[in-house]
């Protein structure tokens, strides 16, 4: 019964991490401007973190080491300084942009300025960071997150051309009116807002606390097989919901009552409640979930105490560094920055800094001194390279496409 509910871990990725505020905004943007013709995006993004996290998971339970802890070891001291302040500035902005996500979820259900909810907000990932268990925390966002599935109650209930859509998606090509450096913007965003590197510090460093060893193998592969199809499924569903709803009557995706409009008007008011729940859910989930990787990153490479599981007193600078990102990121919300916009930004910069990680993780997943008989297969590796390939392409052509189109405007 124990090894069942810890699969929750994975859900609690899947929902906190594949199906977070990036996720929610890029798939209902990309489905309410390009239809489904991007649906492709999604399932390379999908299989891409599911070999990026079961390479991390691997790595965790045979090493009892986490990422950042390698990242340094592989890279060096100076290279391995460059890929901390990269990974925590794209930290950094997630960070914003799941707390200014809650906050909207929370105003959204109220109709209370979401600034009001930002220090509200900010109090309670403390307090559920400091006090609730590990375990806890999964299993209570992990399972209040799957009210997301409402999405695909919504997409069925709308009775939508399916032919159409599967025709977008089958057959993807720019739609009419759009440039192709656009098109591809946006599914670099999306392949982004999939692969985000806070999933892979929070899912190993989660593995090194649970102290998975090599009995844990197959909950790692379950973990990753379940967790991340399933917001594979919940994407997709958000995407065709824009997609059926939105594009049709030319409604752009700004804010998140534009990403919930689908879903209310499918099912109405007791939609929109389950449908608030969720990205509440699924925002805070991942709040926790970035908060937690900006501790794990900074105390991993300095080689400071760390973890949930540790007394706070054994383990300050972990904490200090959690609540000193906690509060800037407040502080930044508060000027009224667009949350929506950050998450934009964040997630197409994730993509960008993507070999930072990978790399030496695919590194020191083929290396037999650290993993003995567990080193990746031959068949890991040749679709883990083709994958740095892609990876690569994505991290030279992001920031020229970012200008060239003007963020995708």
């Amino acid at each position: 019964m124990k090894k069942m509910l810890q699969v929750t871990l994975g859900i609690l990725t899947a929902i906190g991490g594949f199906v977070d505020i990036g996720d929610l905004v890029a798939n209902a943007l990309t489905g309410a401007r390009f239809g489904m013709s991007l649906a492709w995006v999604v399932l390379v993004g999908v299989f891409g973190i599911i070999l990026f996290a079961e390479m991390s998971g691997r790595v965790g339970a045979i090493t009892g080491r986490p990422v950042f802890d390698l990242v340094r070891e592989r890279l060096g001291v100076r290279a391995g300084l460059a890929n901390l302040f990269a990974s925590f500035f794209i930290n950094f902005l997630t960070v914003i942009a799941e707390i200014g996500g809650v906050a909207l979820a929370l105003e959204l259900a109220t109709s209370v300025n979401y600034l009001l909810w930002v220090p509200i907000v900010a109090v309670l990932l403390w307090v559920t960071i400091w006090k609730i268990k590990f375990e806890s925390m999964e299993r209570l966002y992990g399972l209040m997150g799957l009210c997301l599935l409402v999405f695909a109650v919504a997409l069925w209930k709308l009775g939508p051309d399916w032919g159409s859509l599967w025709g977008d998606a089958s057959n993807p090509t720019v739609p009419r009116g759009e440039g192709h450096p656009t098109w591809i913007y946006y599914a670099i965003a999306l392949f982004g807002a999939a692969m985000t590197p806070y999933e892979v510090f929070f899912f190993s460093s989660g593995a090194v606390e649970e102290r998975w060893t090599k009995k844990d193998l197959m909950l790692n592969r379950a973990n990753v097989y379940i967790g991340f199809p399933l917001g594979a499924f919940l994407s997709l569903a958000i995407m065709a919901c824009s997609a059926s709803v939105l594009r049709p009557r030319g409604i752009s995706v700004d804010t998140l009552s534009q990403v919930a409009l689908p879903v209310s008007v499918a099912l109405g008011k007791l939609g929109l409640a389950v449908v608030l729940i969720g990205f509440f859910a699924a925002t805070f989930g991942a709040a926790i979930e970035t908060l937690m990787s900006s501790g794990y990153t900074v105390a991993q490479y300095f080689g400071w105490q760390w973890g949930k599981y540790v007394a706070p007193k054994q383990a300050a600078r972990f904490h200090v560094v959690m609540l000193v990102t906690l509060l800037l990121a407040t502080m930044v919300t508060l000027t009224t920055i667009d949350p929506v916009k950050v998450t934009e930004y964040s997630i197409v910069l994730s993509a960008a800094a993507l070999p930072l990680t990978y790399l030496p993780i695919l590194v020191v997943a083929n290396d037999r001194e650290f993993m003995g008989d567990k080193k990746n297969s031959r068949v890991t590796n040749f679709f883990a390279s083709i994958y740095l390939v892609i990876i690569m392409v994505v991290a030279v052509i992001t920031i020229p496409l970012m200008l060239a189109t003007k963020a995708g405007a």
